[in-house]
């Protein structure tokens, strides 16, 4: 039982931070993109650090996929990056497909070597990111940025089984 409750989780946990990865970074040309100096403070590269929840009303697999992310996070392990440049393109670095969580032993997560790396265009405009979704839909994503750390707001993300609030978090390299 407690072998599929960590699978479960680990689905869980993997969907969450690969519906981030592909929300940040598949886009399609919204505008005409002649504002690119309002990209200027979304311009880097951001890796995933956090999944802030609220411990009162998070799901387990809420909790657990921020344990998971924070252990990894502390071991400089860093399974989702996100570049967006300033002529509107944009590439993510992603290795959640390639997680193995070992939970027989204590907790470990050994750092993936392997990645998936796609590009794509995006647009951002008055703290929103604009986006195409998998399912070929328009998905419009608030974000803060302050200085190198940038909130999305996990329920713009439309992740499955998420429905409490939440914030991943990237930090600027």
């Amino acid at each position: 039982m407690t072998n599929n409750k960590n699978k479960q989780m680990k689905k869980t946990y993997l969907t969450i931070l690969t519906t981030a990865f592909l929300a940040i970074s598949c886009s399609s040309d919204k505008g005409n993109g002649s504002d690119i100096d309002a990209t200027a403070n979304i311009v880097g590269a951001w890796e995933a650090t956090e999944l802030r929840v609220d411990e009162n009303t998070a799901s387990d697999n809420a909790i657990f996929a921020r344990e998971a992310l924070a252990y990894l996070t502390d071991q400089n392990c860093t399974i989702i990056t996100l570049q967006f440049n300033a002529d509107l393109t944009a590439s993510a670095t992603n290795s959640t497909d390639y997680l193995e969580i070992d939970t027989t032993s204590g907790f470990d997560i050994p750092c993936p070597t392997t990645f998936e790396t796609e590009t794509s265009t995006y647009t951002y405009e008055n703290n929103v990111v604009s986006f195409v979704n998998v399912n070929g839909e328009v998905v419009e994503v608030n974000v803060t940025i302050n200085g190198d750390t940038m909130l999305v707001d996990a329920e713009d993300l439309q992740i499955p089984e998420f429905d409490e609030e939440g914030q991943l978090v990237f930090q600027r390299r």
